[in-house]
C-alpha cells in the first residue's frame, strides 16, 4: 500500500503527512511512550472515530495536548478532541475522513500494543 512507511513501522504514517521522514520514527516513539504511560482503554466508536481513554493527570493532559497539536500540524486530516469526563479521567477523540480510515486502524493497533491492551 502506498501509505505504508516500512522505516517507521506503521500504516498510520500516510503519504499526506508533512513531517520530515527522518523525524517520523521519533514521533512514533513519543506516541508509544505516551500510550504506554497514559492509555487505559481504546474504543472504536465508528470506522472514522476512535476514543482513547487516558489517565486524568495533568502531565497526561499536557502531553496529549502537545502531541496532538504537533500531529495536527503535519497531518491535517486528523481531528483531535481532548476532554475531561471526570476528575481522574481524560478522553481523546480522534477522527479522520473516510479516505484515512486505514491510518486510524494503524493508530488504534499501535496504541493497544504500546499500552499492552488487546
Amino acid at each position: 500500500m502506498s501509505e505504508q512507511h516500512p522505516t517507521t513501522g506503521g500504516a498510520w504514517v500516510p503519504d499526506a503527512c508533512t513531517l520530515p521522514t527522518a523525524e517520523r520514527p521519533l514521533r512514533l516513539v513519543e506516541f508509544d511512550r505516551f500510550f504506554h504511560a497514559a492509555l487505559r482503554g481504546v474504543d472504536r466508536l465508528s470506522p472514522q472515530h476512535l476514543r482513547l481513554r487516558l489517565v486524568g493527570t495533568s502531565q497526561a493532559e499536557d502531553e496529549a495536548r502537545d502531541l496532538t497539536a504537533r500531529e495536527s500540524s503535519c497531518c491535517s486530516f486528523f481531528t483531535f478532541d481532548l476532554s475531561r469526563p471526570g476528575p481522574d479521567a481524560l478522553t481523546l477523540d480522534v477522527r479522520v475522513p473516510a479516505a484515512h480510515v486505514d491510518v486510524l486502524d494503524g493508530l488504534a493497533g499501535r496504541a493497544r500494543s504500546a499500552a499492552g491492551l488487546r
